[in-house]
């Protein structure tokens, strides 16, 4: 018998006189079994056996990666394939990890693909550690090292420990700036992600060096330039340098500016659908400005948009310029092509495992069989996005194969825990602790339907209100609120003169339906039953005491609402445009003992002037009075103060007095007016998560008798705070100063919330 050599070690093959292969039989297998051999072997019973066949079966095993070494021998017509298994990866463990979570690094391992229960291989364990590094090298440890300690265990296993040494991370010292005379460092640096160490890179990282993060900051500072007109701006080059000690590093950008350009002309050509006037309204920048890519891929991008409510699902508008270097104008020809009209075959809905379809397809206004509008596929998603129930909602048109004027619309959503736990916390100088909790899940069995149960457990203030909104009670849209409530208050616990138990405790329900006259508009009819009960003492202040004696501690009402709302906020949970105005009255009808009526309207408004920058405007009013020569109901009375109306002041405590005790009582007429000024925490670049406010409040509340704006005038408030969308949940905090302080006045002047979802 002769041996045959591939140049591999531990592998040969007898070399021997053609056969007939009457059998096949494995050698040395362990955890592999024998028809996983047979399948790669391409040697099968009844074959002719040759050096060649031989040849090959060593390679083609060998390639497999399952064994250490492979011999392939004869006895007689039998064929002896003869292997050693590799070692199995038994176990993967980390030493030294500080910086992440061991979870973190095993997925990481596994994108390179070690992982338990693989077979051991010095080469992938070679990737591993590369792969390790690199994970550290996009944190800034550029000392890291790794290593790797391989031990054998039984059943021919063995387990891998990856010891790091992190070392310090490396931060960023400069970001220098070469060639820039028009703009300054500061400036080109603040539109940039990257920045150096200040108060909030504990929480940004962005004084860690990130190759993706620098590639985006220089395409920011691109923008930045060719928004001013700088059509030559070029990025030169950039220079990353790390010190001797690997904790520094340099970053340094240069740059050639050139000179800005002015618009001389813009002019529409292609196909424009005999739509020429139409268009060009749409053609917002005009000669003599200076050029703007920002504003030139606005107008584009409108002209697009309009194309898409004729139906052109995949029009094109190239802008063409012709660039005068000599007298630094640029001539701009937008080269319109609308393509083909197409209509939507198909709207495909994916990726509500739990959401049903038809509460994603009611608020599709983009209809199967219809010609395609981008403005109601917009308005679609809009919608979608509304409900709350997603964390993402992604809307694609994709053409039919086969056709040229058809298109399926996809909507692929990512669902989200639509339950929630709230919990609300404050405190004020003269209550204490506050605290409200909630349970709420609004999309109950994926039905679109939300219920919730709130509680409040405010010293002041304490309520149980379970609520049940359905926003298709019927198949055209009428929404339907379901309260029912109890509630019991203590206006007069801030008081410094009583020490009165007077409670007013509110029993009740009701029902509203809302009919959407708009997308955005809506207008609510309902009607509800509620018992009032006041409890009163020898210390409740003689207000309350003589309605009692004039109609009773107890008062039945039974009172109908009109409402009408409209919001056109691009979100409901971080708005920076649009605005929400709402308008409801309700009257007290004969049924009950109570006769009054009351008119309650709110506004907000939000602009976005900066990017980051948002001012948000509130307004609200209320005004009730009684009816059948009967006063208004004095527990209906609006009380301001607090959170929600005048911060820096106790929640409830402005507005009229009773003369006797001077306890605040509320009032029936209600003014409110709100400024706040939202912006990005310093050091966190355009984060939307992470906010900070400055706010300035006004408001009181009027009585019918012996209080007027010149005896109880308005109470203004200034203060700061902060806003943070938190892993567990919304975290807002406030601290607010009184300006206008009268004597009896008593404040509040830090409060925080957060919520959290599960």
């Amino acid at each position: 018998m002769a041996l045959l050599s591939l140049g591999l070690p531990a592998l040969s093959a007898n070399a021997a006189e053609p056969f007939v292969v009457q059998d096949i039989r494995i050698e040395g297998l362990q955890r592999i079994e024998p028809g996983t051999v047979f399948a790669y072997l391409p040697i099968k019973q009844g074959d002719t056996f040759t050096d060649d066949k031989a040849s090959q079966a060593l390679r083609a095993l060998y390639a497999t990666g399952f064994f250490n070494d492979v011999k392939i021998s004869s006895e007689g017509n039998v064929v002896i394939v003869q292997v050693a298994e590799r070692p199995a990866i038994g176990s993967i463990d980390f030493a030294g990890i500080h910086e992440f979570e061991n979870d973190a690094l095993t997925k990481a391992l596994s994108s390179v693909g070690l992982s338990q229960g693989r077979y051991y291989d010095k080469s992938l364990v070679d990737k591993a550690e590369q792969e390790l590094k690199r994970q550290y090298l996009t944190r800034g440890y550029y000392a890291a090292e790794v290593t790797t300690t391989v031990t054998p265990i039984d059943r021919n296993r063995v387990g891998l420990l990856f010891s790091v040494v992190e070392g310090p991370s490396a931060k960023i010292r400069q970001i220098n700036f070469i060639g820039n005379k028009v703009f300054s460092d500061a400036t080109l640096r603040d539109e940039m992600q990257l920045s150096t160490p200040n108060w909030f890179s504990w929480y940004t990282k962005n004084d860690l060096y990130s190759r993706d993060k620098l590639t985006g900051d220089l395409q920011n500072i691109r923008s930045y330039y060719l928004n001013r007109g700088y059509l030559e701006f070029n990025i030169d080059s950039t220079q990353v340098s790390l010190s001797p000690d690997k904790q520094d590093m340099y970053l340094t950008v240069t740059l050639h500016e050139g000179e800005p350009y002015t618009i001389s002309g813009v002019h529409l050509a292609g196909n424009l659908l005999d739509r020429q006037a139409e268009l060009q309204k749409l053609v917002t920048i005009k000669a003599g400005q200076r050029f703007s890519a920002e504003k030139l891929q606005d107008v584009t991008k409108a002209l697009v948009n309009k194309l898409g409510e004729y139906g052109y699902a995949f029009a094109n508008v190239n802008a063409q310029p012709q660039i005068d270097q000599t007298h630094h104008t640029v001539d701009l020809t937008l080269q319109v092509d609308p393509g083909r009209r197409v209509y939507v075959r198909r709207v495909n809905i994916e990726g509500n495992s739990r959401t049903r379809d038809e509460v994603i397809r009611r608020e599709m206004r983009q209809l199967e069989s219809a010609w395609f509008d981008s403005n109601r596929l917009a308005l679609s998603k809009d919608r979608i996005n509304r409900l709350g129930y997603f964390t993402d909602v992604n809307v694609t048109t994709v053409p039919v194969e086969g056709t040229t004027d058809e298109v399926d619309v996809d909507v692929k959503v990512t669902e989200k825990p639509t339950g929630s736990v709230s919990l609300g916390l404050g405190y004020g100088s003269g209550e204490g602790p506050i605290i409200s909790a909630g349970v709420s899940q609004d999309n109950v069995f994926g039905s679109g339907t939300s219920l919730s149960v709130n509680v409040n457990t405010a010293t002041t203030f304490r309520t149980l209100t379970v609520t049940q909104v359905d926003p298709y009670f019927t198949i055209d849209g009428i929404k339907r609120i379901t309260d029912a409530y109890y509630r019991t208050t203590e206006p007069l616990y801030y008081s410094s003169t009583s020490d009165t138990s007077f409670r007013i405790i509110s029993l009740g329900a009701d029902t509203k339906f809302g009919i959407p006259f708009s997308e955005t508009d809506m207008v609510y009819f309902g009607a509800g039953i509620e018992q009032d009960r006041l409890d009163i003492d020898a210390t409740t202040p003689q207000t309350y005491i003589d309605y009692v004696n004039d109609f009773g501690r107890v008062s039945n009402t039974v009172p109908i609402t009109v409402g009408w709302s409209r919001d056109n906020r691009d979100s409901a949970l971080v708005p920076s445009r649009g605005y929400l105005a709402s308008a409801n009255a309700e009257y007290g009808t004969p049924i009950g003992a109570a006769q009054y009526y009351k008119a309650d309207v709110q506004s907000q408004y939000y602009y976005s002037f900066s990017r980051g920058f948002v001012l948000g405007l509130n307004f609200q009013g209320g005004y009730g009075n009684g009816l059948g020569g009967k006063p208004f109901p004095i527990f209906k009375n609006y009380f301001a103060g607090g959170i929600g109306t005048v911060r820096g002041y106790e929640p409830g405590s402005l507005g009229p007095r009773d003369t006797s005790t001077n306890d605040p009582i509320g009032g029936s007429k209600l003014l409110v007016g709100n400024i706040e000024l939202t912006f990005p925490l310093p050091g966190t670049g355009y984060d939307r998560t992470l906010r900070v406010f400055t706010f300035i409040d006004g408001g009181n509340v009027w009585g019918d008798e012996g209080d007027s704006i010149g005896a109880n005038g308005l109470r203004y408030s200034y203060g700061a705070g902060l806003e943070w969308i938190s892993p567990i949940g919304p975290l807002k905090l406030d601290f607010g100063l009184p300006i206008v302080k009268h004597a009896g006045d008593q404040y509040q002047k830090f409060q925080f919330q957060i919520g959290t979802s599960f």
